[in-house]
């Protein structure tokens, strides 16, 4: 959008003022405040979205993201915020109150209403009636007050009843101490942080990719040409960046894409697994996932890969009240870069099971192109069969033949059949005391001894995309398998 100082919304005054002092953060959160107060949702976000640049860990200017999103209906994000707000010892009262109508929304009373009395017992001023009858039965009745003897009762105070939630901009001097106050478990304190080793340089590019044609093409608009011609891509205000979701049986060459894609811009590439970022310790899994995200912004451009991302991003509703909504709400905000811009680091992410990851990552400026990566077709099993037997002692090789006869193998069932026509051959080389060439018969043996290991996937993936896959994510599946809807 447009700078947003030049919103009718903003006071002139309040806009000379920032003008002349555009990093004083005060000035800019009440600017902020002001203007969502009259109705700027866009511009709200986008000068809160300023303060965070200035102070990353500003609760207020936290908050005040959090309810710009919340009024535009963006409550993905302000969840995310938000979570990470409320997880402390002493959260802003304000936003356990954004908590807990964000909680109502998502369909779960119960903590709505433990957030709410929360908020309510730390700040008096929050009571909200409508909120209340919304809540009904699952908020618990608050004890009369008890008066201090030979003291006569107050005049009873109308409570206020905004009709659209308020939100404090002020930050929190306690912020360091509650992040001093973690609670740990019993044991040795957690050691530095992990997931910050160095980016790679790999060698590998497109040429040595089998087949994955429609893909590398996607790959390519989306990553490769951004970073090739830059000035084209800016005159059409695209960013150099972003990310890309690989779906599909596994053993079909997700990784090794990746992989190719980092070597053919000639970029860093950071390969994250479920070890480099889980840990034991409270909060440390969230810091590890952060200094991943970190060492990629330090060594652009990067290509950062999430191998079986589903396990750091399964569905949220099936884990409401489990501490790895913290790492996923924690790898939701990084993908967002609202604290730290990810211009230049090109996120890929490959799965196994798409219908396990959580919505909010398909959300546009996340995992915005989601592709599906099928069994190689004849063509590309003869060029991945080249590309395997390449450098290896082989006759003339029928590689059309192998491909036909092999129908059905991912890239992985292929090196399998590889590998069981080599250790054949090796055994006849050491009897014969010299090298045995790889032939086509040896391949079409191998091929025999060897089945396809992707049919259980399709079985599954079948049953999601005919009865599950409202939005269309799947229809690729039901293509494939030539199954009309």
């Amino acid at each position: 959008m447009s700078d947003p100082l030049d919103s009718p919304l903003v006071p002139p005054a309040l806009r000379e003022a920032l003008r002349l002092a555009p990093d004083n953060l005060p000035l800019l959160l009440h600017v902020a405040e002001a203007v969502l107060r009259s109705g700027g949702l866009a511009e709200a976000e986008a000068l809160c979205k300023r303060a965070l640049a200035l102070d990353p860990r500003h609760a207020g200017a936290k908050l005040g993201l959090a309810a710009a999103f919340f009024q535009q209906g963006k409550h993905g994000p302000a969840l995310v915020i938000v979570e990470d707000m409320v997880k402390g010892e002493a959260p802003p009262p304000r936003a356990l109150l954004l908590h807990a109508r964000l909680a109502l929304h998502a369909g779960e009373p119960r903590l709505a209403a433990r957030q709410y009395a929360r908020a309510r017992e730390a700040d008096a001023s929050l009571t909200d009636r409508e909120l209340e009858k919304q809540l009904g039965e699952f908020l618990p009745a608050r004890p009369s007050p008890q008066l201090p003897p030979k003291a006569s009762a107050p005049a009873p105070v109308a409570p206020t009843e905004p009709e659209t939630p308020s939100f404090d901009f002020g930050g929190s001097e306690d912020d360091d101490e509650s992040e001093k106050r973690e609670r740990l478990p019993a044991g040795d304190l957690p050691g530095e942080t992990r997931g910050a080793a160095e980016p790679e340089k790999p060698t590998t590019t497109f040429a040595d990719v089998g087949g994955m044609d429609t893909v590398k093409e996607e790959v390519r608009m989306k990553i490769i040409l951004p970073l090739q011609q830059p000035d084209l891509f800016k005159a059409y205000g695209k960013k150099i960046g972003g990310g890309i979701l690989m779906y599909g049986p596994p053993g079909c060459g997700k990784t090794f894409l990746a992989r190719a894609t980092a070597g053919e811009v000639s970029a860093g590439f950071l390969a994250v697994g479920i070890s480099d970022v889980l840990d034991m310790w409270i909060g440390q899994s969230e810091k590890n996932l952060h200094g991943i995200f970190e060492q990629a912004r330090s060594h652009k451009p990067c290509v950062l890969f999430f191998d079986e991302v589903d396990a750091l991003g399964a569905n949220r509703t099936d884990m409401l009240k489990s501490g790895g909504r913290q790492i996923i709400n924690q790898f939701l905000s990084e993908l967002d870069g609202v604290a730290s811009s990810n211009e230049g680091v090109l996120i890929l992410a490959a799965t196994n099971a798409p219908w396990h990851l959580d919505p909010a990552f398909r959300r546009p400026g996340r995992f915005d192109r989601i592709l599906f990566v099928p069994p190689p077709d004849q063509g590309a099993r003869a060029a991945i069969l080249r590309l395997l037997l390449k450098g290896k002692p082989a006759s003339e090789i029928d590689f059309e033949a192998l491909a036909k006869k092999s129908d059905g193998f991912s890239g992985a069932d292929l090196k399998a059949v590889i590998d069981v026509a080599v250790e054949a051959k090796l055994r006849d080389a050491m009897k014969a005391g010299a090298l045995q060439a790889i032939t086509t018969r040896d391949l079409l043996d191998a091929i025999k001894r060897q089945k396809p290991t992707v049919s259980d996937w399709f079985q599954t993936a079948r049953n999601h995309a005919l009865y599950a896959n409202q939005s269309g994510l799947y229809d690729d599946i039901l293509a494939y398998m030539k199954i009309s809807k």
